[in-house]
């Protein structure tokens, strides 16, 4: 038998739990399509190419395990300097669109939409994306360095 108190207690509860928010899914730290950061593209090659060249493709002969994700490099010395200093090659915002990062929120990428802007990564969503979001620096990367603490919780 309930008693009066125990009803009170259930129905409280219940309330709470129903009226609650409800919880939103993690992100992972970096944005890995199948697991593969920067889908397969070698994070340490951007900072060599040309403005407008295609992403240097790496291999998973030279792969990398680091901040939950596998990375992809073309050769071996390109793996020992991402492996020595990650965070120096690793795209900001963890490899998530730089635009939506400045707005608050996280969106896929393409490593064809990339740009070195101060000595960083960014991604972006799409090659008209990251137009959009040139034309913004350098406030757009200002914006997602203060929203991006809080985007993934």
């Amino acid at each position: 038998m309930l008693t009066r108190r125990t009803t009170l207690s259930m129905l409280t509860a219940s309330t709470a739990i129903l009226l609650a928010p409800p919880a939103l899914a993690m992100e992972p730290p970096v944005y890995a399509e199948g697991g593969i950061a920067i889908d397969g593209a070698d994070a340490v090659a951007f900072f060599s190419l040309a403005e407008d060249d295609a992403p240097v493709i790496g291999v998973a002969d030279h792969a990398f395990e680091w901040n939950g994700a596998t990375w992809h490099f073309a050769n071996a010395e390109n793996r020992a300097l991402f492996a020595a200093d990650p965070e120096a090659y690793a795209p900001a915002f963890g490899g998530y669109c730089a635009f939506a990062a400045a707005r608050g929120y996280v969106a896929s990428t393409v490593p064809e939409a990339w740009s070195i802007v101060d000595g960083r990564l960014f991604l972006n969503y799409s090659l008209r994306i990251r137009r959009r979001w040139l034309r913004e620096l350098p406030q757009a990367i200002g914006n997602g360095d203060a929203n991006w603490p809080a985007i993934l919780g």
